[in-house]
């Protein structure tokens, strides 16, 4: 079936919702070989996806992956992005993540390993000594013990492993890239997804609002990063109390300094480790710090901890500066990794 479906989309043709699903079913069960599964996915991919097809895809990973249902007080959130800008940007959705649940706010943060960037979410984790495999359950408590908690993608989604050579196949981008932030394994409802461009901020609120979604924030700077810059203006669309809003939020309108990209630049996982925690523990430079608190700023409006901008920008720049966020990182670290790693990083 997968092959005449290839051909459908190579003419240009959308699939139905059922075409897709039972697609899916084939791939995600690894009934397929790599080949077909890669010509599939590139032809979906110069076709163009369509809503419906994303959701089916969405719905499809959703049934075959692991979930958890933490009980916090509060929003749980995700703070993620799509990727694929190559900027080689520091990890600033995940330094966003210490930031808010420092702040108080909840975040399931749901990642990978990088596959574009030097160092991806996963990456930072497992370097401070957190199990990447541990159990859902153990993620579960961990997040509601801590307000911080990290899910594996690789771990979560196991029947992606099925379709791992295919994507390396492709080489370049799929509707997979787009689908992983959207596939949340603690199911949450309000989430900040940077996105790799313009034309899929809409559409991926649109599609998220067909599955119920609460509050969802896709951003994505004017100077093409997958999330909210200080380097440059940022477009935001909103989905809140079932309403769409589309904005434009200046970062020096917010109280913030203009920064250049090279300021958050990282060549290597080592300077990626140590830009996250300096800017943590309030020693980065300004625009590592400013970008991180735009970025939480998003997250706590998200979590309805804070209604605009103004207010959210301040109290995540007082939750970095009075040392909430480090000690969020620290309390995380002792109990869920190797403390000796983080003591190392600050020293260094």
């Amino acid at each position: 079936m997968i092959k005449e479906l290839a051909e459908q989309l190579s003419h240009g043709n959308n699939l139905t919702t059922d075409q897709m699903t039972n697609v899916m079913d084939e791939i995600l069960t690894g009934t397929q070989n790599d080949e077909d599964v890669a010509e599939f996915l590139k032809n979906l991919t110069e076709k163009g996806e369509s809503d419906d097809e994303l959701l089916a895809m969405l719905n499809k990973m959703e049934e075959f992956a692991l979930h958890i249902s933490p009980n916090c007080q509060g929003k749980i959130i995700d703070v993620c992005g799509t990727g694929g800008d190559k900027l080689k940007t520091f990890n600033i959705s995940t330094a966003a993540s210490f930031v808010i649940a420092g702040a108080g706010g909840n975040v399931a943060k749901h990642g990978n390993r990088s596959i574009s960037g030097v160092s991806g979410s996963a990456d930072i984790f497992e370097y401070f000594g957190f199990d990447l495999n541990s159990e859902p359950s153990k993620v579960n408590e961990i997040i509601e013990k801590f307000g911080i908690g990290f899910m594996f993608a690789q771990k979560f989604h196991p029947a992606m492993k099925n379709v791992a050579n295919a994507r390396k196949v492709v080489g370049g981008r799929t509707a997979f890239n787009l689908l992983g932030p959207l596939t949340n394994p603690a199911m949450v409802k309000n989430q900040l997804i940077g996105v790799f461009s313009d034309d899929y901020q809409e559409r991926i609120v649109k599609i998220l609002q067909r599955k119920n979604a609460e509050t969802i924030m896709t951003v994505r700077s004017d100077d093409g990063m997958d999330e909210l810059s200080t380097t440059s203006k940022n477009k935001i669309c909103l989905l809140k109390n079932n309403i769409i809003t589309n904005m434009v939020i200046d970062p020096q309108d917010v109280g913030l300094q203009r920064g250049n990209i090279s300021d958050i630049q990282i060549n290597t996982k080592e300077d990626a480790i140590k830009s996250f925690v300096d800017v943590l523990n309030d020693t980065a430079n300004k625009t590592k710090i400013e970008i991180t608190a735009l970025n939480a700023a998003g997250g706590l409006i998200v979590s309805d901890i804070a209604n605009s901008f103004d207010e959210a920008v301040e109290l995540a720049l007082d939750t970095i500066h009075s040392g909430k966020a480090f000690d969020k990182l620290k309390n995380f670290v002792k109990n869920c990794g190797d403390i000796e790693k983080l003591e190392e990083v600050e020293r260094s």
